[in-house]
């Protein structure tokens, strides 16, 4: 039903981007916005599927899995320039866990696609395929402490396999992975707040870097809707980029009660109402880390995300 809307009424897939290094969060954040609009409406893929080789052949190359040239570029281009106009590919598949190249699979653009992995923003013509970028960028010793704990826990690595990989990689994700940022739409930042000792357990606070390449909601009214200080919870400032250009910094807090980020969860949710029509999206779904954490500043961020992919689609229904 979703692919003869796709490709007989006019209406493409929205499609997302979510780049960043290795452990950077990316799949927590793909797998809530899945859980919320249902696997039904979103199609998730993810590139580091597109590897060349499988992990015994990398051993003996002279570069890792974050090189160019360890995986196919061009054939993750054409897939995406297919998905963004709702066709179906037969996707490569790599096993992290064994790291090896399995079976293709068929997948079929739903309502939306999100394509998550390292390199999805690395050429011109693949970031052409989307409507959102985003970037997840946080501090380089939270992500090596995030690597470390899921490599060893998911993946059979000891702490100093792990490490001795980040050190391999360091090069080349300075030169292949961070570049990508500055194409971004949106960048974000989990991590804690400079200066504060929070207790054991406070969620990390988030950092999104709203840039002028796409339309982003109005959040003044966010900020003063509904009855407490939301501000305590979110707010914006103005924030020099990289470049030197002026940039929107949204900055919501992990340290805030919950009743104060529920205010702001709420009203951001009530604008999403109109944009999902009769679908509106699971909010439990949201916020969600692992199986049983959560993170309001997650959900939060998932919020503002579904708002631009609902949008986006609204804007083609119109």
């Amino acid at each position: 039903m979703h692919m003869l809307r796709a490709r007989g009424s006019g209406r493409r897939p929205v499609m997302l981007a979510i780049a960043g290094d290795s452990a950077a969060g990316k799949t927590t954040l793909t797998r809530g916005l899945v859980r919320c609009l249902g696997a039904d409406r979103m199609t998730a893929v993810c590139v580091d599927d597109y590897h060349r080789y499988d992990r015994a052949e990398r051993a003996g190359k002279p570069f890792t899995a974050l090189h160019p040239d360890c995986n196919h570029i061009d054939v993750m281009e054409q897939h995406l320039q297919l998905l963004s106009m709702g066709e179906p590919i037969l996707k490569p598949v790599y096993d992290h866990a064994t790291g090896e190249l399995v079976r293709p699979e068929l997948v079929e653009p739903r309502d939306f696609v999100i394509v998550e992995g390292l390199l999805p923003l690395h050429t011109r013509l693949a970031r052409a395929c989307f409507d959102i970028t985003v970037y997840l960028d946080p501090p380089e010793p939270l992500r090596h402490s995030w690597k470390v704990r899921r490599d060893c826990d998911k993946r059979g690595y000891s702490p100093e396999q792990v490490r001795a990989e980040l050190a391999r990689r360091e090069p080349e994700s300075a030169a292949y992975i961070r570049p990508q940022r500055k194409h971004a739409d949106i960048v974000v930042r989990f991590a804690p707040v400079a200066g504060r000792l929070d207790p054991p357990g406070t969620p990390l606070s988030a950092e999104l870097l709203l840039r002028p390449t796409i339309d982003h909601p109005e959040l003044a009214d966010v900020l003063e809707s509904g009855p407490g200080d939301t501000g305590t919870a979110m707010h914006l400032r103005l924030h020099r980029d990289t470049d030197g250009r002026p940039v929107d910094a949204l900055h919501v807090h992990g340290y805030v009660s919950p009743e104060e980020s529920r205010v702001v969860k709420k009203a951001i949710w009530e604008r999403l109402g109109p944009r999902a029509g009769t679908a509106l999206p699971a909010p439990d779904a949201l916020g969600r880390i692992g199986d049983t954490g959560t993170s309001d500043p997650l959900a939060i961020t998932q919020l503002l995300l579904l708002y631009h992919l609902l949008d986006a689609d609204q804007r083609q229904a119109a």
